[in-house]
């Protein structure tokens, strides 16, 4: 019962998401072919909103729950790194019509063969952290 409350919020922002038909095929098809805006507004304002809530979390507005300030630590410059991984995450993204979070509202709403993409996604991360380590940067 402890997780309860994010088990709530997680299917209220599927069905938002549903509804915003950002699990779409089509609406990612249209994306990838730059025949919509639609989904490039949705992102659009999640990246706004994500720069706010920084910010806000560097000024120390917005705190944990215990009421300490939420530190960012600085990242390192890896324009290569972000670079490739932003390439495979669009070409995995364009090959399989989802994003990692949709996958799981489409096999909430029944879509049983988006399993065998979650699966994939799993043991994609699996061997991602097993060479890790190996990878320049």
């Amino acid at each position: 019962m402890k997780y309860f409350k994010f088990l709530v919020i997680g299917v209220f922002f599927g069905i938002i998401l549903s509804k915003a038909e950002v699990i779409s095929w089509y609406r990612i098809y249209e994306m990838f072919k730059f025949q919509s805006f639609h989904m490039y507004g949705i992102i659009g304002s999640a990246v706004l909103i994500g720069i706010l809530m920084v910010q806000l979390f560097k000024k120390g507005i917005i705190k944990d729950n215990k009421g300490i300030q939420i530190k960012i630590p600085p990242k390192k410059n890896a324009f290569k790194a972000n670079l490739f991984g932003g390439i495979i995450f669009g070409l995995g993204w364009a090959l399989v019509g989802a994003c990692p979070g949709p996958m799981f509202i489409l096999l909430g709403r029944g879509v049983l063969a988006i399993a065998i993409v979650i699966i994939g996604a799993v043991l994609g991360a699996f061997v991602y952290h097993n060479i890790k380590n190996k990878l320049p940067n």
